[in-house]
């Protein structure tokens, strides 16, 4: 769900989500949205959606849905890392992690707007080699009691950071955009699945998928493959677990509660039946 200032709240949706059997909650992110529409919307909307104008902080707003359940997996979905001072982000991942008791998900994807990332000094034809700098020097702060990193776009010197996440050597990354071989490298490279948007054409990407991981030296079948932004229905969630699919992400509209709600109850019943 996009989760912004019109919206039902974070700690409100948690607890309802949790209450219905839910197993993961995820909010999607951009800083700030330019008034420039240079770049069209990922949608096909003629008009950009006002959701994307008002998005909370999602790491802020699982923080508040941490606090409130126990069991919900807690995730971004997506964060736009590139736009992310990494020895920061790092530690508020950790703290979140912890915080929750180990129950946080970095969902990280590339970027869309070309004026946001821009505004952040990003070279946008660069900005894959960024978002993996930037996970595999975090995953260092993560793991390492003395961590240091030496590369393009993020650099320090051997240092101390903690807390370090509970879940070890840190939480789950899982990697957005759409199926091919740039992706699936990065995913085989230092991530732990491949988020696919809407999930169209996913039986046909895995065996690249699984082709990746192996010239990686990992074994395909510990990636794991999350459809997101799924509208659900019985022969859709079917057919992706007849792919080993053992998650999919259902999508909420940005909208208060009583809408919200109404929602949640239909496909609660639909995936509880």
């Amino acid at each position: 769900m996009f989760m912004t200032d019109l919206s039902m709240g974070p700690v409100e949706l948690a607890r309802a989500c949790e209450e219905r059997g839910f197993s993961s909650l995820y909010f999607p992110e951009h800083t700030h949205i330019p008034t420039s529409r240079r770049t069209p919307p990922p949608t096909g909307d003629a008009e950009l959606r006002e959701e994307y104008k008002r998005t909370l902080d999602p790491f802020v707003a699982l923080a508040a849905a941490a606090t409130v359940t126990t069991r919900l997996v807690l995730g971004t979905g997506i964060a736009v890392i590139a736009q992310h001072e990494p020895i920061v982000t790092a530690k508020a991942v950790a703290t979140l992690d912890r915080l929750s008791g180990g129950r946080f998900v970095l969902g990280v994807g590339f970027g869309w707007n070309r004026e946001e990332m821009e505004d952040h000094g990003i070279d946008v034809s660069r900005r894959r080699a960024r978002v993996r700098e930037h996970v595999l020097a975090m995953q260092r702060l993560w793991r390492d009691d003395v961590a240091s990193f030496d590369g393009e776009f993020v650099r320090f010197e051997p240092s101390w950071s903690w807390p370090k996440p509970v879940q070890r050597p840190g939480p789950p990354v899982l990697v957005g955009g759409a199926p091919g071989a740039k992706l699936f490298a990065h995913v085989a490279e230092y991530g732990d699945g491949w988020i696919p948007i809407g999930g169209s054409g996913i039986r046909a990407a895995l065996p690249d998928l699984h082709r990746a991981a192996e010239r990686a030296g990992r074994d395909p079948a510990t990636l794991r493959v999350v459809p997101f932004g799924v509208l659900p229905d019985p022969g859709k969630l079917e057919y992706y677990a007849s792919l080993g699919i053992d998650e999919v992400v259902l999508r909420v509209p940005s909208a208060g509660a009583d809408t919200v709600l109404r929602v949640l109850d239909d496909h609660a019943a639909l995936v509880t039946r």
